[in-house]
C-alpha cells in the first residue's frame, strides 16, 4: 500500500527585521554627527544632506541614499563597524558604507578598486566628491587647503573615471 502521507512543509524562514526607513536613517546621521562641523566650519550634517540629495538628484536607489546619509559615520568614528554590522540596514547598504569607508593609511588606488568593485558605492561617492569639491564651499578655505583637497578630489575622481 503507498504512504499517503503528505510531505512535510519546509520550515518558515524568520522574518527579516525590518530595515530603517530614510527618515530613520536621516535623523540617526544627524544625531551621530551632532555638534561637528566639517572644514569650512559648517554643521556636518549639512554635508551630509548634501550628499544624500546629490544622489537623490543622479537617480539613486534607496539604499544608496542611506549609505549616503551614512557615509562618513564609520570613518569619522560616531558609529562603529560593529554598529553597522548590526544594523537594520540592508546588506547593500552596509557594503556600499563600508566601500566608502576610507582606511587609515590605504592608498587611494585600493580606496578607488573597493568602491568601483561594490554595486552602487560609485553613486554615492561621486556625489560625495561632488559636494565636497563645490567651489563655493572651497571659496572659505585657506588657499593652501583649498589647492590640496581639490588636487586631492581630482585625483580620487581620475581613480574612479569620473574625470
Amino acid at each position: 500500500m503507498a504512504d499517503t502521507t503528505p510531505d512535510p512543509l519546509p520550515p518558515t524562514p524568520p522574518a527579516r527585521p525590518p530595515s530603517l526607513s530614510l527618515a530613520e536613517v536621516a535623523a540617526l546621521a544627524r544625531r551621530a554627527h551632532e555638534g561637528r562641523t566639517d572644514k569650512a566650519g559648517r554643521p556636518y550634517a549639512e554635508h551630509l544632506a548634501a550628499v544624500a540629495a546629490g544622489v537623490r538628484e543622479r537617480g539613486g536607489s534607496d539604499e544608496q541614499i542611506a549609505a549616503a546619509w551614512l557615509h562618513d559615520a564609520v570613518e569619522d568614528g560616531v558609529l562603529a563597524p560593529e554598529w553597522l554590522a548590526g544594523a537594520a540596514l540592508t546588506g547593500a547598504t552596509k557594503a556600499m558604507i563600508t566601500a566608502v569607508t576610507k582606511r587609515a593609511g590605504e592608498p587611494a588606488e585600493e580606496y578607488a578598486a573597493r568602491i568601483l568593485a561594490t554595486p552602487g558605492a560609485l553613486l554615492v561617492k561621486e556625489s560625495d566628491l561632488a559636494h565636497n569639491a563645490d567651489p563655493a564651499r572651497l571659496a572659505v578655505l585657506d588657499a593652501p587647503t583649498r589647492a590640496r583637497l581639490t588636487a586631492k578630489y581630482a585625483r580620487m575622481r581620475a581613480l574612479l573615471g569620473l574625470a
